[in-house]
């Protein structure tokens, strides 16, 4: 679920919209604020994803982005655990042939 929100939602779109203008740099926008650089940026960016995810109406949202993640991750794993289960059920049965 990660950390809750610090800032306002109206704050980060304002501080957005500063960098949009173009009238100072991010960074000196950051400094005025009184966040760090990397939080705008990563504001902009989340901004960015959130206007093309508008654009298409099939987009996954960011928590189905996640959990998407999750699964495949967990996909992976349970791939890895069932190939290791085959060969040493294959082991195994060679043993017993014996």
């Amino acid at each position: 679920m990660g950390r809750p929100h610090i800032y306002p939602e109206e704050f980060r779109r304002e501080a957005c919209e500063l960098v949009r203008r173009g009238d100072r740099s991010q960074r000196q926008i950051a400094a005025d604020l009184g966040i760090p650089d990397q939080t705008l940026n990563n504001w902009m960016k989340a901004e960015s994803k959130a206007k093309v995810r508008a654009k298409d109406p099939n987009a996954l949202t960011e928590s189905e982005l996640a959990e998407l993640k999750r699964l495949r991750n967990e996909n992976a794993d349970l791939k890895t655990d069932r190939e290791i289960l085959y060969k040493a059920a294959a082991f195994f049965a060679r043993e017993t042939d014996l």
